[in-house]
């Protein structure tokens, strides 16, 4: 046989994507502590959803394609008016859920927020429930909902763990289609073939790029691209359910599949032997590991390496705030992460250049006490020059055991330290904070804080009666996983 002859003889699929099906469609969610995450979880995502539809730049994404489109069943985006159709319920969902940086994050070698798949699963959801009622079957319960968020988390963080999408150029949101893809299959009553072919889908899609993230590119397409993730993967599960094939070698195949195009060269290494091929590393099998440990953005509305760098600042504050004209220098004490993803100087360009700058969103607890949305926006930097007075005096230092500790599964920290030196000689103490209070290690501390959270962003957009229903509902465990998916959706809509 000629050596220039391909070899057609269709593979298995990829043992990657059997591994992702076989968990979705066998395992089953005992943890308690899984489910009672997944649920303030749900809470605190859409409160930062409903918090969103606050900012035009937002709002003006959402709607449907075509105006005064009819969908029948259609899912409702919650806080607004809109029954769409599932794919882009899935987006608008997804949008404001992710627009002011504010929802879960989890952090390894790859970086991301697994409640971003929260569009995909309860479009979906809220979608099959009213279709059921109306064919006079049993809609879905909260409790798939809680059941599918697990599961979206688990895919997407344990496949972070130890594959780094960020260094060959590629968007973590990659791994939100993923996710989206094998849960909405699920829900729509996908086989284990049709869930095969979904997922080779996700992955022989283009992949976004992580430029819209890092100067001199950053850009609010990273509040939206999470959303528009989610949304491909409930139309790729609809693709498989209507019959599509699959493409069983995705990632295996040579020259032409995803580890050889994609995920096997970077800048810096582009003559790599094929001995050197990067594949997937999967260091635990797939269970309810990453709801229980993911974090909690709680305190401030920020890209979550800087979380304690905020923290601190905030604590710094009342000594500083008088004496802002007088600072020689800020010292910030990190980890690599931090640095190679958030530390920038120069001109900041818009509201989310600067929500990924460790310098801004330091600089600004440090001179006003405290961090919220509204202090990204133009209107604020302009009008408070001393917030770029504050980040020229910076000084970023890579602490090793910081870095360390970052990845250690047993601590997984986001510490960070700030200090300030004034021009008399003196200077504050140096505040260390290690785990931010939405981490694991600070659930007890952090949870009443979450609730609060939620009450307030409730308060946005509902009346104080419906705000006290929805907390009540959300705070029974028990009620909430036994309401049907299209009553827990109606209580969001205005």
């Amino acid at each position: 046989m000629s050596a220039n002859v391909d070899l057609n003889e269709r593979p298995d699929y990829d043992q990657v994507l059997q591994d992702i099906a076989d968990y979705v469609l066998e395992y089953r969610i005992e943890s308690t502590e899984a489910l009672d995450t997944a649920r303030h979880c749900l809470m605190d995502t859409l409160g930062c959803g409903l918090l969103a539809l606050r900012f035009p730049e937002c709002t003006k994404h959402l709607g449907p394609l075509v105006e005064g489109t009819e969908v029948p069943f259609g899912a409702r985006v919650p806080g607004t008016r809109f029954r769409l159709d599932p794919v882009k319920a899935a987006w608008d969902i997804g949008c404001i859920v992710r627009w002011l940086d504010y929802n879960d994050t989890w952090l390894a070698a790859e970086w991301g927020h697994p409640s971003d798949n929260l569009g995909a699963i309860l479009a979906v959801a809220d979608h099959l429930s009213q279709k059921r009622v109306a064919n006079g079957e049993a809609p879905l319960s909260v409790r798939t909902v809680l059941e599918a968020m697990i599961m979206a988390h688990e895919i997407q963080g344990v496949i972070a763990l130890e594959n780094s999408f960020n260094r060959v150029g590629l968007d973590h949101v990659l791994l939100v289609k993923v996710a989206s893809t094998a849960v909405t299959a699920k829900l729509m009553g996908a086989n284990r073939e049709q869930l095969l072919a979904a997922l080779s889908h996700a992955f022989v899609d283009g992949q976004a790029l992580r430029t819209y993230r890092h100067a001199p590119n950053a850009g609010s397409r990273k509040s939206w691209a999470a959303g528009d993730a989610s949304s491909r993967g409930v139309r790729l599960a609809d693709i498989a359910l209507r019959g599509e094939m699959g493409i069983p070698g995705v990632l295996s195949a040579p020259q032409w599949g995803f580890y050889d195009v994609l995920f096997s060269h970077t800048s810096k290494d582009l003559a790599l032997k094929p001995a050197d091929k990067r594949v997937f590393r999967l260091s635990q099998p797939y269970g309810s590991y990453v709801m229980e440990n993911v974090l909690f953005k709680i305190s401030f509305p920020a890209e979550f390496h800087a979380q304690t760098a905020c923290e601190a600042a905030v604590t710094l504050h009342p000594q500083v705030r008088n004496r802002l004209g007088q600072i020689d220098r800020i010292v910030i004490t990190t980890h690599e992460s931090a640095i190679r993803i958030i530390s920038k100087v120069g001109k900041l360009a818009n509201a989310a250049d600067r929500d990924h700058c460790l310098q801004y969103m330091t600089a600004v607890p440090l001179a006003f006490g405290n961090l919220v949305a509204e202090h990204y926006e133009d209107d604020f930097h302009a009008s408070h020059p001393i917030i770029d007075v504050l980040r020229e005096k910076m000084v970023i230092v890579e602490e090793p055991r910081y870095t360390r500790e970052y990845l250690e599964p047993d601590k997984r920290s986001i510490a960070n330290a700030v200090q300030v030196f004034f021009k008399d000689g003196t200077s504050t103490e140096q505040v260390v904070v290690e785990y931010p209070i939405g981490h694991r290690r600070r659930r007890v501390e952090g949870i009443p804080l979450l609730e609060d959270k939620f009450r307030a962003n409730l308060a946005t957009r509902f009346s104080s009666q419906r705000s006290a229903g929805i907390f009540a509902l959300c705070t029974d465990p028990a009620r909430l996983e036994a309401t049907p998916v299209q009553r827990f959706v109606d209580l969001f809509v205005i």
